[in-house]
């Protein structure tokens, strides 16, 4: 993988990676990035990692933090929740002898559950810290099964046991941290696997609950593996949401060419969904030239733009495009949807058809 000369890639916004995961990652070390990074956290282990990264390199790393719906298992709606009583609750809604035999071998490498209240109170002092962090990573996912502990610690591979956290209760974790993001004004990076219907309704619901106050924010799908239909309807009905690609992620199915095609040319965001903040530069390029090549968008080699204000926009390259797109997600407060009532002549007149209010739809 390449990367552009250094003016161009001044302008890249990598919007979604995970430098933090690197077990050789030292913030201190760490050779100054020459693009922008948004870092994100995932539990308990790594908030802090993600704090002391930004704080060491702010020109150049994006702070988001949150908890990924891979551990909203270990986070307990009840204050004062027993360890038993909370895993049970969630895994075992009726006892079977094969699911109580899992759930023995798995309840030893279970924690204590961390109180909903703490998180939140953690993840405030966090996005308060910093006036430009995100919320994230969050989200759904309805297929990641919860690990059995390595027989042997040294053994990278994990045999998965038959439990999933329930809907409801990443649900649950979910809208609690998307409540704080919309008080704080802050921008979200969403998982969502094997959930489209669930996130449509996810988003759907937040709109109607928090109004102007969810226009206010974006909300960034990213490595999204939606259809290209689900999309173009959640597209339509959110202004706030955009779409962001990796290699990492969406090459392993030609379905990101579909999506890239079918989005509005103001809704797509890069990213590398990397581990390794030096890989960060070359993983996110390389989306960035299949998106190029997907929309027939001409690729910078020089940052050739005499005026950063320049309106000429059949005149801009894939960066300059995607880096407008990005400062449009970091705006926010965006134009609510248009509303229209069914043409005369239909049965029901009160029936509203929603239509997208955002501008740069070819």
């Amino acid at each position: 993988m390449s990367v552009p000369p250094t003016d161009v890639l001044l302008h890249v916004v990598d919007a979604h990676a995970h430098p933090t995961d690197d077990p050789a990652l030292d913030p201190a070390t760490l050779s100054p990035l020459p693009h922008t990074l948004c870092a994100m956290s995932s539990n308990a282990t790594d908030q802090s990692k993600v704090r002391a990264l930004a704080a060491a390199h702010p020109d150049s790393i994006v702070p988001a933090f949150g908890y990924h719906p891979w551990w909203a298992h270990k986070i307990s709606i009840s204050a004062h929740a027993d360890v038993e009583s909370h895993y049970r609750a969630l895994f075992l809604s009726q006892s079977t002898p094969a699911l109580e035999g899992a759930f023995t071998r798995l309840l030893p490498a279970l924690p204590t559950p961390m109180p909903l209240a703490q998180i939140l109170s953690e993840l405030r002092d966090n996005l308060s810290a910093f006036p430009a962090a995100m919320l994230g990573e969050v989200g759904i996912d309805r297929a990641a099964r919860i690990p059995y502990p390595p027989a042997d610690p040294s053994d990278d591979r994990r045999e998965l046991s038959p439990f999933v956290t329930p809907l409801t209760h990443q649900l649950a974790i979910l809208e609690a941290q998307l409540a704080l993001a919309v008080e704080l004004r802050r921008n979200v990076s969403l998982h969502s696997v094997k959930a489209p219907s669930q996130t449509r309704e996810l988003l759907d619901r937040m709109a109607e609950r928090h109004g102007a106050a969810w226009l206010a924010i974006s909300i960034d799908l990213h490595s999204c593996g939606l259809s290209p239909e689900v999309w173009r309807e959640i597209e339509k009905r959110h202004p706030n949401a955009y779409i962001s690609l990796s290699t990492a992620i969406n090459a392993r199915s030609a379905n990101h060419i579909a999506l890239i095609r079918a989005a509005q040319p103001s809704r797509i965001l890069v990213e590398s969904d990397y581990p390794e903040a030096q890989a960060s530069a070359s993983r996110t390029w390389d989306m960035i030239l299949t998106v190029a090549q997907t929309r027939g968008w001409r690729v910078e080699e020089a940052w050739d733009y005499e005026d950063d204000n320049s309106s000429d926009q059949d005149q801009w390259g894939v960066v300059r495009r995607l880096e407008h797109n990005w400062s449009a997600f970091v705006k926010g407060g965006h134009v609510p949807p248009k509303k229209e009532k069914l043409r005369k002549g239909r049965k029901d007149y009160s029936y509203d058809v929603w239509e997208s209010g955002d501008e740069g739809d070819e």
